[in-house]
């Protein structure tokens, strides 16, 4: 399928498959959806909510690594808040070299390009301590492959959309999540159709809906009580 990059509204760059006409991040602006979505409802919410003890590791599964954008705002809000987190990122098509060397986000968010480069170039399939406070691991395998139970805090499902890929937002893909999650866990998605909402609401999950990132009027908010 024919890939392109494209700058988004805010001037970050992201990935556009031309076949489907969908975009790894959302075209209004992948800073600002990445942002809203995965750092200030998942990753800050449970932080606020649960308030870890010094040094305590807190785990993220991110369903899509993509660009590396969300690990690159994760490991950048890990070292403001000096919280320890231990990232695991899915993906099945990793991008290859000459897309990473095209986006843009160390620049457009004022940070040391070897901080972008140092989670594209980490090893697949191990553990890497990416900086003090920050693990990756990426792990290349589809989303139905997902095995763990009771292990992670937070989940960004940042999967393409369901127009394209329906098979990635069945009842069965967030099963799997629910059992990945750890009790409190919290899962947030750019998604909130209602097919998405009544499926993790039959799950168990306490579910809100909030308002969206630029250019979209909602986002889902998933719980797990």
């Amino acid at each position: 399928m024919q890939r392109k990059i494209i700058t988004t509204a805010d001037g970050s760059k992201t990935i556009q498959i031309e076949d489907w006409n969908e975009q790894y991040h959302s075209v209004h602006g992948a800073i600002q959806e990445a942002n809203h979505v995965y750092i200030k409802h998942g990753l800050l919410f449970f932080y606020s909510e649960n308030k870890p003890i010094p040094n305590q590791e807190i785990s993220v599964l991110e369903i899509g690594f993509g660009t590396g954008l969300n690990a690159l705002l994760t490991m950048l809000k890990a070292e403001t808040l000096e919280q320890p987190i231990n990232y695991v990122g899915v993906e099945a098509f990793p991008i290859s070299s000459e897309e990473f060397l095209q986006l843009n986000y160390a620049s457009e968010l004022k940070v040391d390009t070897r901080k972008f480069e140092a989670l594209y170039k980490s090893s697949w399939e191990k553990q890497c301590q990416i900086s003090e406070v920050f693990k990756l691991t990426k792990q290349q395998k589809f989303f139905k492959d997902i095995s763990e139970e009771n292990t992670y805090d937070v989940i960004y499902f940042d999967a393409f959309g369901a127009r394209v890929q329906p098979e990635l937002w069945t009842e069965a893909i967030f099963r799997l999540m629910y059992k990945a999650l750890k009790k409190n866990g919290v899962l947030t998605t750019y998604a909130a159709i209602g097919s998405v909402r009544r499926s993790l609401k039959s799950l168990g999950f306490d579910v809100e809906r909030l308002e969206g990132p630029p250019g979209k009027r909602h986002m889902l908010r998933a719980v797990k009580r």
